[in-house]
């Protein structure tokens, strides 16, 4: 019988697997992201399998479409991912970069150099493609990776480690270089979360009661990848239609995603022109519209917002909208209820968009896009692990910059200190 291992021995493990892994030249990291991108296609129908099993649990379990969705694996998603992993292979080696160079006072050349983070570890919910994200970026950035995914996709997740790990192998390295924690009770997370000594930094990615679990039970570093309740202010002075068709791309796109918008602040002097076309976005998609007092009246599918509505990640088709005087008053609306992720202003007044650019502190902040441009390979960094919403080390996508650290390197001439 096959002995599971703890987390505690996935930790060593992945330690000393680390200790290899730093070794390798970029050439030899790439080859073995090139196996790993074989296996995948090799082990498709494998992989897709695995899925269907998943969606067919969730489904059983009444799980939000907008969760199905990100839970989802099609052969066009599996292409898509297999097109990640040469976009990192193209990427420059984050690893040995020299940041800087300098000769102080008593003459010491003192260099600062990208190193490698060590062991990674990252727990996340129910989108299996993070499996291969985390260790397609991990392995370019040589660091060993503990995944731990949710149960929901916990059979997709497996089957992607397999095929990752199998091309490791394939490449002639050691395949715990990538290691996947199948116990999915609330023990390993937790165990994973405390594991000193071993996880050099962890990410957790998922609902906010996840991501709070990690912040207060982690005994190890963290990169805090937070919810997103993104906004949108949308300003008297913008240009209606582009307005209109730029949240409907925000809403409804891809609904159970953290770049999504799930609230909308409206100018007060907004004409009739966009309640009409955002009505029809809202019957489009049967959006519910969770809309104040001033705006109830001109939409369509709306009940009067409560208090939590402008806080909420709705994760679904649903939306909150809020009226303000002006853009000082969305801004201070946005700073209240901001989750620190993505927001956008719709203005064409340049004076406004600056205003908002300086004023409002999210890790993204737009002007005349969509939120849901927050994404690692849109922003050219390739697959991401997460969007940080925290300000120290990393802030926005989570990508191969973010996950090495650095060292100083000094080169003396004999000198000592007086």
């Amino acid at each position: 019988m096959e002995h599971t291992l703890s987390v505690k021995e996935m930790g060593k493990i992945a330690k000393e697997a680390s200790y290899k892994l730093k070794k390798l030249k970029t050439k030899e990291k790439n080859a073995m992201l090139l196996e790993i991108k074989k296996a995948l296609l090799n082990q498709k129908e494998n992989i897709l399998r695995a899925n269907e099993e998943d969606i067919k649990k969730g489904r059983e379990n009444n799980m939000p479409e907008g969760l199905i969705d990100r839970l989802l694996l099609t052969d066009e998603r599996i292409e898509a991912m297999a097109k990640s992993i040469d976009e990192v292979i193209d990427f420059k080696d984050p690893v040995g970069k020299v940041l800087s160079m300098e000769e102080n006072y008593a003459g010491l050349l003192i260099g600062k150099k990208t190193v490698p983070m060590g062991v990674i570890a990252i727990i996340y919910e129910s989108r299996p493609n993070v499996t291969l994200d985390a260790a397609i970026l991990s392995l370019k950035a040589s660091s060993a990776i503990i995944l731990r995914g949710g149960k929901e996709s916990i059979k997709s997740n497996i089957a992607i480690a397999d095929a990752i790990r199998l091309g490791i192998k394939n490449a002639g390295y050691d395949e715990d270089f990538v290691q996947i924690v199948k116990d999915t009770s609330r023990e390993s997370s937790k165990e994973l979360m405390q594991l000193k000594g071993y996880v050099d930094l962890l990410l957790p990615r998922g609902s906010a009661s996840l991501i709070n679990s990690v912040v207060e039970n982690a005994k190890v570093p963290v990169i805090e990848t937070g919810v997103g309740n993104c906004h949108i202010y949308v300003d008297d002075k913008c240009d209606i239609e582009n307005a209109v068709k730029i949240i409907e791309n925000a809403k409804t796109q891809r609904i159970g995603v953290c770049n999504a918008v799930e609230s909308l602040v409206l100018n007060k002097n907004l004409p009739d022109k966009f309640f009409d076309l955002f009505n029809e976005v809202v019957e489009k998609h049967k959006i519910k519209v969770h809309a104040d007092e001033a705006a109830l009246p001109k939409l369509k599918n709306a009940v009067k917002a409560e208090e939590d509505d402008y806080g909420r990640e709705y994760l679904d088709y649903e939306i909150s909208v809020k009226t303000v005087n002006d853009v000082d008053e969305a801004i201070d609306h946005i700073t209240k209820y901001s989750t620190g992720h993505s927001e956008s202003i719709l203005t064409e007044s340049y004076e406004r968009a600056m205003k908002f650019l300086e004023e409002v502190d999210s890790a993204c902040v737009y002007v005349n896009a969509s939120t849901r441009f927050t994404d690692g390979g849109e922003f050219g960094k390739g697959a991401e692990l997460g969007i940080s919403t925290q300000k120290l080390h990393a802030r926005g996508p989570v990508g191969l910059d973010e996950l090495v650290s650095y060292k100083y390197v000094i080169f003396g001439h004999g000198e000592y200190r007086k």
